[in-house]
């Protein structure tokens, strides 16, 4: 079953709790939570007090994604937070064996994300190991980019790996996707999709949940 993750960088901050809300009621599977340091990426979002706050209005999935430095050094606190999946890039951590297992040791799951021009190949051997694999189909950093189209390529190539290392494993996507290229992508091995702009655009949530639904 394909999940829909609703990506909260497009949502209105000024009534974020309202937007948590919705999604619940409108059929997301996951809350995604884009967490930007303004040195990884050239953008700065949420940090952990605007997480804990609304943590209070859903029980779905807090997938937070850590587009930050050094992200062993936060996992805790966001864990606490209230996140349920924790999300690092490879391209920010020196030692990611070490930062997958320790994140593991916090009884939440754990992904590893990697940027468009990032090799598959640079995390085959902690695939066993991985809850998720997140490819980014856009450069991270701010919302409503075009899907990069070499992407597919990567998604097939994580895919072929879940095949043969771990076949639970999820293969989430985020970056430019719409109820025009969602099917491609979900044929192509994607079974987690993230959405901002698609979903909160026109302020018409549960009919773009659908769409999205509706194109695969």
């Amino acid at each position: 079953m394909i999940k829909i993750a609703p990506s909260i960088l497009s949502a209105d901050f000024s009534k974020l709790g309202e937007e948590i809300k919705c999604l619940d009621k409108c059929g997301a599977d996951l809350i995604h939570i884009d967490v930007m340091d303004g040195s990884f990426v050239p953008n700065i979002s949420f940090g952990v007090p605007i997480i804990k706050s609304i943590r209070r209005f859903t029980k779905l999935t807090f997938d937070v994604h850590l587009m930050i430095q050094e992200p062993a050094r936060y996992a805790e606190n966001f864990v606490e937070a209230g996140a349920d999946i924790i999300t690092v890039h490879f391209e920010a951590d020196k030692h990611l064996d070490r930062t997958v297992n320790y994140i593991k040791s916090l009884g939440v799951k754990v992904a590893v994300a990697l940027n468009p021009a990032t090799l598959v190949d640079n995390i085959k051997y902690l695939i066993p190991y991985l809850d998720m694999v997140l490819i980014m189909s856009v450069n991270p950093g701010f919302g409503g980019q075009k899907y990069i189209e070499y992407c597919s390529e990567k998604i097939k190539e994580v895919k072929n790996l879940s095949d043969k290392y771990n076949k639970d494993l999820m293969i989430e996507v985020d970056g430019g996707i719409s109820k025009y290229n969602i099917g491609s992508v979900v044929e192509n091995g994607a079974n987690v999709i993230v959405a901002g702009s698609a979903v909160f655009k026109d302020g018409n949530v549960k009919d773009n949940i659908k769409k999205l639904r509706e194109g695969v």
